[in-house]
């Protein structure tokens, strides 16, 4: 049975476009292409789609209003078409924390071009959000823990360095597992595969909102307790380790499994410099980016998991991690914040 979509876009031109791109593809059927989510709200009360593609400025409601009200009533996988993600990459961050599936973002200008060339990828992240678990992007959020000290002969362990890998629906992920830990847990580095005019603002919103410090890593930067480092669009996040521990070091390079930055670029790092004193996570997410990673973690006396399939999205990285032997133990999103801070 072919995928069934519906297109909310104000731009006659963007639903012509996106019209002829994925009628292309024999395995999607558009269902109808409609100006704003008031009509788009009668087509779903006589036939629900299996994916919506949504634009986010439209007139009489904006897309993330209507995102929000179809996650509250029926969770749909939405993917967000928007030319807002540079001058909008709070608007595109919102939309990605109340649960779209994934995000394109449009030009200003030379639209159909863009879209024409950009049809397969479309179809392809339709394929995947009409098989996601989306209803897993709105868990109920972990409760809060406390960090536990790890000892052994009465001496503290050296200071632990965690690094954690997702991708799509790792947004919503990644927060429900910060906003449970406290000031006091060890330092983190994450490789979130997302647009590259969007880490900063997700960096942003997430340190409004948690008691951990959030930013995106600069070079030289410090891991320490209560901070939490996000690799920058279009760079590498490593870490290096020196007489006080271990900083941030970010370089150029060509895309390693099929991603800059890469969550295998950094893993290997981290088995290298942290090796038994790190622990490693993949998530949910599309791909297998991380899983070779985190075997080189696991090879270097590291702790590693992996999301199970009930908790994730899109079960890819952590299945590929899974079915490398990489992971340890495979365990769900509600257990990780209690693993990072020492309970498990």
């Amino acid at each position: 049975m072919a995928i069934r979509g519906l297109i909310v876009d104000d731009s006659f031109v963007v639903r012509r476009v996106l019209e002829e791109g994925l009628l292309r593809h024999s395995d999607i059927e558009v269902m109808a292409s409609v100006a704003d989510p008031l009509f788009a709200m009668e087509k779903m009360e006589v036939e629900w789609p299996d994916v919506l593609v949504l634009d986010v400025e439209m007139p009489r409601m904006d897309g993330v209003t209507f995102l929000k009200r179809i996650m509250s009533t029926r969770p749909t996988p939405v993917v967000i078409c928007s030319s807002l993600v540079q001058a909008g990459a709070d608007t595109s961050v919102q939309a990605l924390q109340n649960g779209a599936f994934a995000i394109i973002p449009k030009p200003k200008l030379g639209v159909r071009d863009f879209l024409e060339s950009a049809a397969d990828d479309l179809a392809g992240i339709i394929r995947a959000a009409a098989s996601s678990r989306i209803h897993k992007l709105m868990p109920s959020p972990p409760s809060a823990v406390e960090v536990r000290s790890r000892t052994e002969n009465g001496k503290a362990d050296a200071p632990r360095l965690v690094a954690i890998g997702s991708s799509t629906g790792g947004t919503q992920a990644l927060e429900m597992i910060l906003q449970a830990l406290p000031r006091g847990c060890p330092g983190m580095v994450v490789v979130q595969h997302m647009h590259p005019e969007l880490v900063q603002a997700f960096a942003e919103n997430l340190n409004r909102s948690l008691v951990l410090n959030v930013k995106v890593a600069e070079n030289g930067d410090r891991i320490q307790p209560g901070w939490v480092f996000l690799a920058p669009g279009e760079s590498h996040l490593t870490v290096e380790r020196d007489d006080l521990g271990w900083r941030c070091h970010l370089k150029e390079g060509p895309l390693v499994s099929k991603h800059c930055p890469s969550v295998d670029v950094l893993f290997r790092s981290v088995a290298k410099e942290a090796g038994s004193h790190a622990t490693g996570f993949v998530l949910t997410g599309m791909g297998e980016d991380g899983a070779r990673g985190l075997k080189e973690m696991r090879e270097a006396g590291a702790s590693t998991y992996a999301q199970d399939e009930e908790s994730c999205v899109v079960f890819g990285m952590s299945k590929e991690a899974i079915k490398l032997g990489a992971a340890q133990r495979i365990v769900s999103l509600g257990e990780i914040p209690h693993i990072i801070a020492g309970y498990n």
